[in-house]
Formats: structure tokens, C-alpha cells, sequence
């Protein structure tokens, strides 16, 4: 099979993937017969391929995918209205704190954040797909440790998490308006809002991780083909 053929295909079973590929998946489509530096040659001549369309193809912790580019997110909404599942200030709170204090456990958590933290703040994010238990510090009681995942990466357009947005950590415990400011852009500030019945008290004046609507400002592109459905957020 020659280059052009070869890129062909990879090209139709990117597109076409409901999920990430990774690397062994598509050295699968040619019996192995291409090395993985072939395909990765193949992969950036299809990057630059779709330089300036707009979709791209870009490399997440799970595999490679084609996805529309953010500045066009705007549009591809129109296409679908439902709004997405609702998460309180104390849900994208924890969250901002396991992604970039990972990994931590819930006693970690409560003593950033002040406050206690609900159970069913951790399970609405394992069930979303967003964190998960990596194991047990070795203390009394082996409290379990969260780390977030390959899902909250892709969701977020990364390929690793040190692409995360630098965090000035020179403050000790840092201040939430730090952590607020990377997941959202600085420009990008919302109000607060009351929390959720089911969510702990919050101190007076705590700032917000999630937009006047109520939906998470975390950015999830828009998969080529097909979209993704989001999760029915949990009772």
C-alpha cells in the first residue's frame, strides 16, 4: 500500500471512530505492517492536511480524533439546544482541586476548600467519568486517593495533564479565584450562585467554578461524527 493509500484509510477511520484511536488500534488497520513511526509520519501530514478547515486533528490522553475547532463551538450548539447536565460550584470546585492537586483524598479536599465534602459530590464526578480511586493512602482509616482521568483530559482537549494551565501554587492552600481562573480564562469570571440543596453550606462570598446558568464552563469539543451524549447528571 502506498503513502497516499495508507493515509486514506487512516483518514476514513478517524472520521468515522466513535472514540479516540490509539496507536495500536490504527497500526491494527494495516496488519501491523506500519510502524509506528510511518504512522505518526501519516498522522502530522493529515494534521497539516486540515490546517485552516474547520476540523482538526489532534492528539488526547486516550488516542488520536478529528473534532471541531473551539472557535466554531458556538455555531455547532445551535445544532443542539438541550442544555447539558447542571454541576454545582462545590462539584467543579472539588474537581479544579483533584486536577491539580492529584492525587488527594476527600480529608485533602475538605481542608482547601473549608467545607465538608459530600458523597455525592465524588460520585457525581466517577459517575461522569472524571475522576476515579488510584489506590489508598497508608494512614489510619487508608483513605482513598483521586486522581482525574483519560475522559477528563479528552473533555478537555488535552493530551496530558501537563497541559493543564500553569497554577501559581505560592499560596498555601491556593486560592480558589487562581483555580477558577484556569478552568474558565480570566475574562470569563460568572457570578456566584446559591449551591445545590444536596451540596454543603459554602462560606459567604465563595467564588464560583461553573457558569450563570448552572452548566460547567469546562470546554468539551465537539467530536466529528458522532456526537457524544452527555450523561444524565446523578439523583
Amino acid at each position: 500500500m502506498n503513502t497516499q493509500d495508507a493515509k486514506r484509510v487512516l483518514e476514513t477511520a478517524l472520521i468515522c471512530a466513535s472514540q479516540p484511536l490509539t496507536l495500536r488500534e490504527m497500526r491494527s488497520l494495516f496488519a501491523d505492517e506500519l510502524g509506528p513511526d510511518s504512522l505518526r509520519s501519516l498522522l502530522d501530514e493529515l494534521s497539516r492536511d486540515w490546517e485552516g478547515r474547520g476540523v482538526e486533528l489532534v492528539a488526547l490522553a486516550s488516542g488520536w480524533r478529528f473534532q471541531s475547532r473551539p472557535e466554531l463551538r458556538e455555531y455547532l450548539d445551535r445544532l443542539h439546544p438541550e442544555k447539558p447536565p447542571r454541576y454545582s460550584r462545590a462539584v467543579l470546585e472539588t474537581l479544579a482541586i483533584i486536577a491539580y492537586r492529584q492525587p488527594v483524598t476527600r480529608g485533602d479536599i475538605e481542608d482547601i476548600r473549608g467545607v465538608v465534602v459530600a458523597s455525592q459530590i465524588i460520585k457525581q464526578l466517577e459517575d461522569r467519568g472524571w475522576i476515579e480511586t488510584i489506590g489508598h493512602r497508608e494512614t489510619p482509616g487508608r483513605p482513598a486517593l483521586y486522581a482525574t482521568t483519560k475522559a477528563f483530559l479528552d473533555d478537555l482537549g488535552l493530551a496530558s495533564l501537563e497541559q493543564l494551565p500553569a497554577l501559581d501554587m505560592g499560596s498555601e492552600p491556593p486560592a480558589f479565584e487562581a483555580l477558577q481562573g484556569q478552568l474558565l480564562g480570566d475574562d470569563e469570571q460568572p457570578p456566584g450562585e446559591l449551591p445545590a440543596a444536596s451540596d454543603p453550606v459554602e462560606p459567604a462570598g465563595a467564588p464560583s467554578l461553573f457558569g450563570a446558568d448552572g452548566t460547567p464552563a469546562l470546554p468539551t469539543p465537539h467530536p466529528v461524527e458522532p456526537p457524544p451524549q452527555p450523561l444524565p447528571e446523578s439523583a
